[in-house]
């Protein structure tokens, strides 16, 4: 804790606040832990959703007309927690996005064997989160993990070249991700078939995915405090369901996770959601090894930052 004090006390709270704001950008431009796992081992979780809240509420304000009141519930939002925080996502983004399109579309097999190794990790955590394992939790993990694994073999890889309304629904629904424990928004973007398109996204087409993740955060954040005061454990475990039936999307053959390539004026999808078992032994051992130092990675930072951030209580998930 005095290590705590002592970088509050050099380091100036809102530039801690934008390392805190990369950290959770990191975690959802790779399918990993998400970046509300981060705010919950930050400690900053409950405030991060109350002001998104807040947000929404003053836009629902200024929509219906209520320009008053709308301008009021916008002064009393904690702007120097958001802004930096957001800022720090945004630089994530930016600084991550290219390594990560080159690693899916040179080495796809050992980055989606990474992927594998950090997802089984966030299983891990979440199911660690989970305070309640009984027949009816472990039978929506089953169930919606069943689900997940079938309807993602109707998917074929990634989107060939999607229009702005692709990318307006991706920034919608992935972002939601964010303020969830246990789903990135990455994830989401692999099962959309959407990840390597952000990844390249042009300035107009990032700009569209930013006003539909804008949108999308503001609706969800409403319906996520009301699912998780009243179904908190359900929730949990669908998440959990969900990203064991991930695996589809996610297994190193054929083509890691899929991607689209340009050669000169003709695009090519790559496949990535097929079901090639086995690859050869040399290849296997590799992906295997990646898989268990990314687990290990992920299981490794999460210990540390939970010991130099304060104390969570576990009832501050159910509260936000």
């Amino acid at each position: 804790m005095a290590n705590v004090v002592f970088l509050s006390i050099v380091i100036p709270q809102p530039v801690l606040q934008v390392l805190r704001g990369f950290f959770m950008g990191a975690a959802d431009i790779v399918p990993g832990v998400s970046g509300g796992t981060v705010a919950l081992i930050l400690g900053i979780y409950r405030t991060f959703v109350n002001q998104i809240r807040a947000g929404a509420h003053a836009l629902k304000q200024l929509v219906t007309g209520d320009f008053k009141g709308g301008f009021d519930s916008l002064k009393a939002i904690d702007w120097l927690f958001l802004i930096p925080l957001g800022l720090g996502i945004i630089i994530a983004f930016a600084a991550l996005r290219g390594p990560m399109k080159i690693a899916i579309e040179e080495h796809a097999e050992l980055t989606a064997a990474a992927f594998c190794g950090l997802v089984l990790a966030s299983c891990y955590l979440v199911w660690k989160e989970m305070k309640i394992h009984d027949g009816t939790r472990i039978a929506v993990i089953v169930g919606v993990a069943i689900a997940a694994f079938f309807l993602l073999g109707f998917q074929n890889g990634a989107v060939s070249n999607p229009n702005l309304l692709f990318f307006f629904g991706t920034g919608a629904i992935a972002i939601c991700a964010m303020i969830l424990p246990g789903i990135s928004g990455s994830f989401i973007m692999l099962m959309l078939g959407m990840y390597a398109a952000v990844l390249d996204g042009s300035i107009p087409e990032l700009l569209v995915f930013l006003i539909g993740a804008t949108i999308g955060l503001g609706l969800f954040s409403t319906v996520l405090n009301y699912l998780l005061q009243q179904y908190e454990q359900t929730v949990l475990a669908a998440l959990l369901g969900l990203m064991i039936g991930s695996f589809r999307v996610l297994w190193p053959w054929p083509n890691g996770v899929g991607y689209t390539i340009e050669e000169g004026e003709i695009e090519t999808t790559v496949r990535g959601t097929g079901l090639e078992l086995w690859a050869n032994t040399g290849d296997l051992v590799k992906a295997l090894a990646l898989a268990i130092a990314a687990a290990a990675f992920t299981i490794g930072i999460v210990q540390i930052a939970s010991r130099l951030a304060p104390p969570v209580d576990s009832e501050e998930l159910v509260n936000a």
